[in-house]
């Protein structure tokens, strides 16, 4: 017997995107763990002493503003783990990433956080189906973060080596332009890095920024995109269906049920309903929503090559309404001229009204149920030949 992964228990008790998300955060908060431990005891209160912004960020220290960017960001993304989102599945393996990245690099690197840091990207990709939720809020949202995120790194990295670029950049104002025309790669060139470590900071800023963009652009982009393809495929492939099959309308009984007995004979069918109905129709059913009494619905719903329409509603007024479209449509040269109408007659006294409007086959549930009934009290024969003429004598008399 194969034995189950350990993980496989883990998600019998609880969902993957939960603790996934619960670690994601874990991780962050050791990540940022020894600046909170620094502002704890109020070193904080020196930082602020310092009379330029490179002072500053040498006394918080030049590798703690990347570790609380990286901490922030994985903590906003474990909170889209929760909800499932594909984007903070996309974003907090990128972060994760660096993170190795920075641990590694960095002489002061926790060994905690490095193997908890591999263990979570290895997780992560072999649950990617669980993160299957891609919407244009979150995506919108998790983007703003990214840039964010982007922008503070830019800006803060170009603050503190402001002195290596020709003119030395030593204002928000001028770090913040500078960043954002290098992220966008335009480069007008007012300001230009002289030394080679600003030379590879830069890079570094063009490099997340067309990353960070490009993957905005499609996770905005991409379910909007994905939706109107989908749909259209979807359509396309209906539209293909649409070809000697059978036009139910209605959603009563009746239709429903007439409507799985031709599907489980492998027949095509396509039933149209009103916006508002409730239906038990199988969910393979090929259902277009809209009133069957108009031209445009019937068009749709391929009468053109029908080979029946089955008006089946519960009012006979919108039964007769539905065979005087088909029949005007049929009769305009819409079709071939091949779909035959069939309507129901769900009260006896409509029966002639029905038959006025020329059906080729009318169904009268209570006529045709009485008449069964009777010829078997009574010992006649009930056969083919009957179940014909009941369908048929009345709209041959009319």
């Amino acid at each position: 017997m194969l034995k189950k992964h350990p993980t496989h228990k883990l998600n019998n008790m609880l969902p993957a995107n939960i603790w996934l998300g619960l670690l994601v955060f874990l991780e962050a908060w050791l990540f940022i763990w020894p600046l909170t431990v620094r502002i704890l005891a109020s070193e904080h209160h020196g930082w602020l002493l310092n009379e330029n912004w490179q002072d500053l960020i040498d006394a918080i220290g030049l590798i703690e503003l990347p570790r609380l960017a990286l901490g922030l960001g994985m903590m906003i993304m474990s909170i889209g783990l929760l909800w499932r989102a594909r984007i903070a599945w996309m974003l907090s393996l990128i972060l994760l990433i660096f993170a190795l990245i920075l641990d590694l690099y960095t002489s002061k690197s926790h060994l905690v956080t490095i193997v908890l840091g591999i263990v979570l990207f290895i997780l992560l990709l072999r649950h990617w189906q669980t993160f299957n939720r891609s919407s244009f809020a979150a995506s919108s949202m998790y983007t703003i973060v990214s840039v964010s995120w982007l922008l503070f790194y830019a800006v803060f990295g170009t603050l503190y080596l402001g002195d290596q670029f020709k003119p030395p950049i030593e204002d928000p104002v001028s770090a913040f332009y500078f960043s954002v025309i290098t992220m966008a790669t335009v480069g007008y060139g007012d300001i230009l890095p002289v030394e080679p470590t600003s030379r590879l900071f830069v890079v570094s800023i063009v490099i997340f920024g067309v990353t960070v963009f490009a993957t905005a652009i499609s996770a905005l982009a991409g379910p909007v995109i994905g939706g109107n393809i989908r749909k259209f495929i979807q359509k396309r492939a209906m539209n293909s269906m649409r070809k000697n099959h059978v036009i139910v309308c209605g959603t009563t009984p009746l239709a429903m049920n007439v409507v799985t007995g031709l599907l489980e004979r492998g027949q095509h069918v396509t039933a149209i309903m009103l916006p508002n109905d409730i239906h038990q129709f199988p969910a393979h059913t090929d259902v277009l929503v809209g009133d069957a009494t108009t031209l445009d619905v019937l068009k749709e719903a391929g009468i053109q090559d029908a080979q029946y329409i089955l008006a089946l509603k519960e009012d006979d007024a919108e039964n007769a309404f539905i065979i005087l479209a088909a029949k005007e449509l049929i009769g305009d040269g819409a079709g071939d001229g091949t779909a035959k109408t069939v309507s129901v007659v769900n009260e006896s006294i409509h029966l002639s009204k029905i038959q006025r409007v020329r059906p080729d086959i009318i169904f009268s549930p209570q006529k045709l149920g009485s008449e069964i009934l009777t010829r078997a009290l009574t010992g006649e024969v009930i056969d083919s030949n009957l179940i014909t003429q009941l369908f048929f004598n009345e709209n041959k008399k009319a």
